[in-house]
């Protein structure tokens, strides 16, 4: 009996160290990206039950304004039961900015203080003054000012070039946490041609002030803007990440009343939606490889194709990259750096079609493939063959050889 109990127990050992050597290694646990839901949970829903449906939904962050520092402290109770944190407004914040910080600050659910969406160049002095006012008073959370796209004319800049009008930003508002923007790059069916150039614009203004630059998708359908599908939040998601977005944001998350629109994530009369369903995808995504693009450092950011996007640069082979070869529209190519490893970054810009991709390496790197779940599958030979599904993104990873 006690050398059938051996065996057995042998075989399971064996049988486990077996299971354990097959399966595939992951990439290490990190912090997770910050991902925000710009008009959350509405002062009126306010609750527990309401917040954790938001984090359900795989949200970090709740962007919501209120009346007043009562309800937002109200919600930013029913918040922390959720497990949420929360970018507040209020009309004291601005009336009386260090008297409304002090009130809030201790509380562990306060993430920051948001003050304008998308200024000209003209409020940046007055921008400068509030901010620093808040920050006199609470120098530990995040002061959020959102800009205006490159699609903006020069007279809603009140500059002359996009370049001129982020970077006049960075200078005159130090105190900001980070650069922000909104660009919905997915009109009808197509892309904006001036998208790619935005991120460059940003992500280049963003490393020449020292600060993360936080980026949008898009969940709301209004105007021209198509209701959020997988393929059209990948687009948007993986392009942001490529160029080195430390932050996602979705506009919006609970629908607005103030305009015609629809297929929000929480619909105007608190119900889900299906869209819910597609953000929540997009979002465990996001959580599973967080551990590549948080905290990373942009190498080199080129594309491919036939015709590159405007303001963007061609692909150009460095070691232990030999080539990428993509079929279709083309792709962005980013080159990242994160703690012992760095990462390739490959982002199909077509939103329709499925891009052939094959990669070929340095024999004598040995390179992984990372999953969707944070998975490292080593590579058998130096080259790779993928099919990256319409706005999807591959990714490998390499440790440096020091």
């Amino acid at each position: 009996m006690q050398s059938t109990r051996v065996v057995v127990l042998c075989f399971v050992s064996l049988l486990l160290c077996r299971m354990a050597l097959a399966a595939p290694d992951r990439l290490p646990e990190g912090k997770p990206l910050p991902v925000l839901a710009w008009s959350g949970v509405p002062q009126a829903e306010t609750s527990a039950a309401r917040y954790r449906e938001l984090a359900d939904c795989g949200f970090t962050l709740d962007f919501s304004s209120f009346s007043d520092p009562e309800n937002a402290i109200k919600a930013l109770d029913a918040a922390n039961e959720a497990g949420v944190r929360l970018i507040l407004s209020c009309p004291q914040l601005e009336s009386d900015p260090a008297k409304t910080a002090n009130r809030l600050k201790g509380h562990p659910a306060l993430a920051g203080y948001f003050l304008r969406d998308e200024p000209d160049t003209t409020a940046f002095p007055t921008l400068a003054r509030w901010a620093e006012q808040i920050r006199s008073a609470d120098p530990d959370h995040v002061l959020y000012i959102n800009l205006l796209p490159n699609y903006a004319t020069t007279d809603q800049l009140r500059a002359a070039t996009y370049a001129e009008y982020v970077d006049r930003f960075a200078k005159a508002v130090p105190a900001a946490t980070f650069l922000s923007f909104d660009f919905y790059p997915i009109v009808g069916t197509s892309v904006r041609p001036s998208w790619y150039e935005n991120l460059e614009v940003l992500s280049a203004a963003a490393r020449k002030a020292d600060k993360p630059f936080w980026a949008f998708a898009l969940s709301l359908r209004h105007f021209g803007y198509p209701a959020a599908t997988i393929e059209n939040l990948r687009e948007e998601v993986y392009s942001n990440l490529a160029y080195g977005a430390q932050g996602i944001q979705y506009f919006t998350y609970w629908q607005p009343t103030s305009f015609e629109c629809g297929d929000s994530p929480i619909d105007a009369k608190g119900k889900r939606t299906a869209v819910y369903d597609v953000v929540k995808r997009m979002n465990a995504e996001i959580r599973a490889i967080s551990p590549v693009f948080e905290g990373c450092k942009v190498l080199s950011v080129v594309h491919t194709g036939q015709h590159i996007p405007a303001g963007t640069r061609a692909f150009e082979a460095a070691a232990p990259i030999k080539s990428v070869h993509t079929e279709g529209d083309g792709a962005i190519v980013s080159r990242l750096a994160n703690g012992p490893r760095q990462f390739l970054v490959i982002v199909n810009r077509d939103i329709a079609h499925a891009m052939p991709t094959t990669v070929t390496f340095n024999s004598s790197t040995a390179i992984d493939r990372v999953d969707k779940e944070g998975q490292l599958h080593p590579i058998d030979g130096a080259a790779a063959d993928a099919k990256v599904e319409p706005g999807d993104a591959v990714i490998f990873s390499w440790a440096p050889s020091r």
